[in-house]
């Protein structure tokens, strides 16, 4: 089953079911050519399925088959022993994601552990989505067992942190947040073979961040920018989030999100594709609200599954006056 797309903010976030690891001696650890590791592992169905169910992010999905390559290419190095010192070390895959709310981070991350556990680069494939909140105390002694027990339950797959710059406080001489980065930062580098990393958050803030915390910055193998999406992309976005709930734009209703699209992106705090999933939430509740109103009427199929220009037009963004 596939993960859905452009989750709701705050929702739990979960891998989707990932095979077993191969085995030690299996076909991957066997493999002799390119095409002999993407049959074993599977990975290339990962990549065709993040091209396929990913709207746009055209610089971000060429990453991630760069590091997909790297990581083909480091496994029949290594099948050929081909090791640093002739000892095998496990690269580097730590990773910074920047970019605005909603543009499909932590979707990402979850088809990256994927592709990491098919490689056999970690163990489970599972993904643990945090915050500040999950790993860091209010009093002395609270922060080391939060932070070890997170990753404690990340171990095998991917942490993701996100607005990682909010451990660092320096303006708060009693803040524990420096106290988790250090955990984090000797299990960044002790336990590589077993743990990814991902720190997300906006570009600028990531950047102060990492000038602030050199130590993190000279572990992060992998920056990956998330640009916005255009108008076009968060129409297509929408419309197939309206499939995926068996709705669709009636007639003149897709030219009306267009324009609540193009106003709706001038206004502060606009999330891209979770700002389109509430938007489309709240034309669902005004068709449903349009509906019931009249309630001797027998409903078809159409009107049950259709958006109306009215449904949208009728939002708060139409009253506000266009920059």
């Amino acid at each position: 089953m596939t993960t859905p797309l452009y989750s709701i903010p705050g929702a739990p976030q979960t891998a989707p079911p990932a095979p077993a690891a191969p085995a030690a001696g299996g076909a991957v650890d066997c493999a002799r050519t390119v095409n002999e590791v993407l049959a074993s592992s599977q990975v290339e169905a990962v990549i065709e399925e993040l091209d396929r169910d990913l709207i746009g992010l055209a610089p971000v999905k060429q990453r991630i088959r760069d590091i997909a390559a790297l990581l083909v290419i480091d496994k029949l190095r290594a099948n050929l022993g081909l090791a640093r010192d002739g000892k095998a070390v496990a690269p580097s895959l730590h990773m910074c994601f920047t970019g605005n709310p909603g543009t499909g981070k932590t979707t990402v991350a979850l088809r990256i552990a994927e592709i990491l556990h098919r490689l056999g680069y970690v163990r489970k494939g599972h993904v643990v989505s945090v915050t500040r909140d999950d790993l860091v105390g209010q009093y002395i002694g609270h922060t080391a067992p939060k932070t070890k027990e997170v990753l404690k339950k990340a171990m095998g797959g991917v942490l993701f942190i996100d607005e990682a710059y909010y451990l660092y406080r320096p303006e708060n001489e009693r803040d524990y947040g420096q106290e988790a980065i250090e955990i984090l930062l000797q299990v960044m580098e002790n336990s590589r073979d077993d743990l990814v990393v991902i720190l997300a958050g906006y570009k600028d803030r990531m950047d102060t961040f990492f000038k602030s915390n050199p130590g993190m910055s000279s572990r992060i193998a992998h920056h990956i920018d998330f640009p916005d999406y255009t108008g076009d992309e968060l129409l297509q976005i929408a419309e197939r989030m309206l499939a995926a709930q068996h709705y669709r734009f009636g007639e003149g209703a897709r030219g009306a999100f267009a324009q609540y699209i193009e106003r709706r992106t001038r206004q502060p705090h606009f999330a891209n594709a979770r700002s389109v999933r509430n938007a489309l939430d709240r034309a669902r509740l005004r068709a449903a609200s349009r509906l019931f109103a009249d309630r001797d009427r027998v409903l078809t199929e159409a009107d049950l599954t259709t958006i109306m220009p009215a449904d949208i037009l009728a939002s708060r963004v139409f009253q506000a006056p266009v920059s």
